[in-house]
C-alpha cells in the first residue's frame, strides 16, 4: 500500500489539496503523513 502524503504550498506553508499540488508542481512540497496512531497497551 502506498503511503499517504500531505501537500503544502512552498510559499505560505499552508496545506493544499492533491489536485492543487498536481496543477502547481513547482510551488508545492509533498511530505509523508506522520504515523500518529495510538499504541495499544
Amino acid at each position: 500500500m502506498a503511503q499517504k502524503r500531505n501537500y503544502r504550498d512552498a510559499g505560505t506553508g499552508q496545506y493544499v489539496t492533491k489536485k492543487y499540488a498536481d496543477s502547481h508542481p513547482k510551488t508545492t512540497v509533498s511530505e509523508p503523513r506522520p504515523n500518529n496512531k495510538p499504541k495499544k497497551k
